[in-house]
């Protein structure tokens, strides 16, 4: 399920539901996660700080957080992601890049952790690799 908070607008960005569910749809065939279940919520800064320090006991907003699954009767979803239209915003700003490029980025990212991968050259090959791809495949600018 794709949640979207009240008041967050990003009109540069794939941010509504049926263009977040393609986005993640595309970025899941190119991670080879096709099929697989989810739940994403996509808000503002506060509501991701509050999560972060709740659930990893760290202050302030990040981008995009990740929680696994732990069900093991439930083998097909991968757990929930909760992503900050600010902070895709803001870093895409920052680093010069398309903001939907940054924000397949960022979801691959999350993808990754919920399947089980941790930070290094596999994880950040296989998130640009399927960032591009979906990006490509939904004409969002690279």
């Amino acid at each position: 399920m794709i949640g979207l908070a009240r008041g967050v607008f990003a009109p540069d960005l794939p941010a509504s539901r049926p263009e977040l569910a393609a986005l993640c749809d595309a970025l899941l065939d190119a991670l080879d996660l096709s099929g697989r279940e989810f739940d994403l919520q996509v808000a503002g800064d506060a509501a991701v700080a509050a999560l972060n320090r709740e659930f990893l006991g760290l202050p302030g907003p990040t981008n995009i957080l990740s929680f696994p699954a732990e069900d093991p009767a439930r083998p097909e979803y991968l757990g929930e992601l909760a992503l900050s239209l600010d902070a895709v915003g803001r870093e895409a700003f920052l680093y010069g890049q398309p903001p939907g490029l940054h924000m397949a980025r960022l979801l691959a990212h999350g993808f990754l952790h919920l399947a089980g991968l941790e930070h290094g050259p596999l994880m950040e090959s296989l998130t640009e690799i399927a960032a591009e791809t979906a990006a490509a495949r939904l004409g969002l600018p690279s």
